[in-house]
């Protein structure tokens, strides 16, 4: 990018609504999903399973190391409703 590029520059300035939008996102289902998981007593590698990703992956997600585009993060979303109750 040129140094003199307007839109960089207000990149720079006022950041991008579109990326803080997709990390809060992020950030609210993981830590509604790190409740559900708890109150439920499942662990993340059964919550990988539900979903079919890899453990790892969920692990960073959970802790805000990795991000979920907002398509996954709906099937997430849907995923945590539907599951199972354990006795």
């Amino acid at each position: 990018m040129e140094e003199n590029d307007f839109v960089s520059i207000w990149l720079e300035e006022t950041g991008n609504p579109a990326i803080e939008k997709l990390t809060k996102a992020n950030m609210e289902l993981a830590k509604y999903t790190e409740k559900v998981l708890s109150d439920k007593k499942l662990q993340v590698i059964d919550f990988a399973m539900i979903v079919d990703i890899n453990p790892d992956e969920i692990s960073r997600w959970l802790i805000g190391k990795h991000s979920f585009s907002i398509k996954k993060l709906k099937e997430l979303a849907d995923a945590i409703e539907g599951f199972p109750t354990l006795a």
